[in-house]
């Protein structure tokens, strides 16, 4: 298990003072980025390979979003390596051992000059061994998309929306799919399923659905092919 402690930010909370869902996940997101530096499987050397792992799902859930200056530690470990897939689970709590928010994520091994999944190599399965997967309620990978929503106005890509793999980062589609959902509405479990990358210039068209105690917002090019599906419970 790789831990870090951290402590809640101005920069990471929204207008009531808790943090944000995205800076969640991003706490999630940098856990694990942290976890492959230190083991020395991090981002340059899979680029000497010329390959990465790109993130299928998230299934996030959420106790209690922490305040500004509350003192939390963030853990990741993996519990599964299967073929070209590994599933990677998340804690976060605080320092008297509250759990805030617990997560399953699903990431597949890519291979950049084929542009498709390749089988795990043993270096690093060999640089992660497995834990025990979290007793928690998991969810299905994949998400039902309804067949009634209401489409709402498309977008291009900007810079901004990028990370280093020159596509659009996994946690701003969750800040792009937040902004077709209530303010007022707590999140409680966030699920995303990721089924292709946009990059610059892209024209994403999102596609809304509002069922009892749920929201979908599906995040599609101008074909209605989804980039990513996001729900929110």
């Amino acid at each position: 298990m790789y831990t870090f402690d951290s402590r809640v930010r101005y920069s990471e909370i929204g207008e009531d003072k808790k943090l944000t869902l995205n800076s969640l996940l991003n706490y999630f997101q940098d856990c694990t980025t942290f976890h492959s530096e230190a083991v020395g499987r991090g981002m340059e050397t899979l680029e000497q390979m010329r390959k990465v792992w790109v993130l299928a799902g998230w299934q996030i859930c959420v106790d209690r979003y922490p305040v500004l200056g509350e003192k939390i530690t963030v853990c990741t470990w993996p519990y599964e390596f299967k073929g070209f897939y590994g599933g990677r689970n998340f804690l976060m709590k605080t320092e008297q051992g509250e759990v805030l928010a617990y997560a399953n994520s699903v990431w597949s091994f890519l291979d950049l000059e084929k542009g498709i999944p390749c089988r795990v190599p043993a270096e690093e399965t060999e640089a992660y061994p497995v834990e025990e997967k979290l007793d928690m309620n998991y969810a299905p990978r994949k998400i039902a998309i309804p067949v009634q929503g209401e489409e709402r106005e498309e977008f291009v890509v900007k810079h901004h929306h990028l990370d280093t793999n020159h596509h659009v980062n996994n946690g701003q589609y969750v800040s792009m799919a937040r902004e077709y959902i209530p303010e007022e509405f707590t999140v409680h479990q966030l699920r995303v399923e990721y089924k292709k990358q946009a990059v610059l210039g892209d024209t994403i068209v999102p596609w809304v659905s509002q069922e009892t105690g749920k929201w979908i917002v599906v995040l599609g090019d101008e074909n209605k092919i989804p980039y990513a599906v996001v729900e929110v419970e």
